[in-house]
């Protein structure tokens, strides 16, 4: 039922939006897609999937499951495959899970995947704030939320390393487990500067994909208006009613890109040509599916 609610919720919303705003237009933009452009966008999603699985790798050491290098890479392609065609956009996760359980239990296959998903979600929320910064700066609010960014940033890196630091041996309720995982897994010496700079280059290659997809139809957006509405409607995409955030993701830049300049119908037609993207570049998950499982 759930599934079928969120087929709903998707076609209702597209049918909406395209009806809004008059199909014809948007029609209109898709029909002259740069292909260069396009290519551009499924090569950022493309590398994006290949950074992630490399820090998935590293989270799930962290929590003690051993994946090899080609083993992510597969198993990442397959999960985002997943993600992408199915209802709900966590189907390819539990998938992974499943699929890794006779290594190390579900246990740890769970926590490697879910604190490797927080990783990025964390990483979306905070550069959908720094956006609105920059978007509203020097307006007093802005300051304000720059201050509450830094703040809010800089007490979870210390609860989560104080959590860190306690003997393993101190019994602690799930709360304390599951931030001592993250300490393992974020902030402990070996790999907090991969997880860095791995959780930047992938949120830079989702990111540059989308501005690849607007300018794909012919909509510019300079880097604080891209930094302010991309991730918002990125951010659509997070909310599991829809299949892979569409509807959701153009009803949000219908409604948010034109703060930026963008026509309403510019932006949807973007949104479109990113989730057009983001297919293409999954679509070698399909690979996977034949691919046996084992470490390599």
């Amino acid at each position: 039922m759930l599934a079928v609610v969120r087929w709903v919720v998707t076609l209702g919303a597209l049918v909406l939006v395209f009806r809004v705003l008059g199909t014809e237009a948007i029609v209109t933009q898709l029909r002259a897609v740069s292909l260069p452009w396009l290519v551009m966008a499924v090569g950022a999603l493309t590398l994006q999937i290949a950074l992630s699985a490399a820090r998935w790798r590293i989270t799930a050491g962290a929590v003690g499951l051993q994946v090899g290098r080609g083993q992510a890479l597969r198993e990442y392609y397959l999960s985002v495959l997943g993600n992408t065609v199915l209802p709900g956009g966590v189907l390819g996760d539990l998938g992974r899970i499943a699929r890794l359980r006779h290594q190390a239990g579900v246990g740890r296959a769970a926590q490697s995947v879910v604190i490797e998903r927080l990783a990025g979600q964390i990483a979306l929320f905070a550069v959908t704030g720094l956006g609105a910064v920059a978007w509203f700066w020097p307006h007093p609010a802005a300051l304000a939320g720059a201050i509450a960014l830094v703040a809010g940033g800089y007490g979870m890196i210390v609860v989560i390393r104080n959590a860190g630091q306690r003997p393993a041996s101190q019994p602690t309720g799930r709360i304390g487990r599951m931030l001592r995982l993250l300490a393992d897994a974020w902030v402990s010496p070996g790999v907090w500067r991969r997880q860095l700079w791995l959780s930047l280059a992938i949120l830079a290659c989702n990111l540059g994909g989308f501005w690849a997809a607007a300018q794909a139809v012919g909509l510019t957006l300079g880097p604080v208006a891209a930094i302010f509405v991309i991730p918002l409607a990125l951010s659509a995409m997070l909310i599991p009613l829809s299949v892979n955030g569409w509807g959701l993701r153009e009803g949000a830049a219908a409604a948010i890109w034109p703060l930026a300049g963008a026509a309403p119908s510019h932006a949807v037609a973007a949104s479109v040509v990113f989730g057009i993207a983001a297919l293409l570049a999954a679509l070698p998950g399909i690979v996977a599916l034949r691919a046996p499982l084992k470490a390599t």
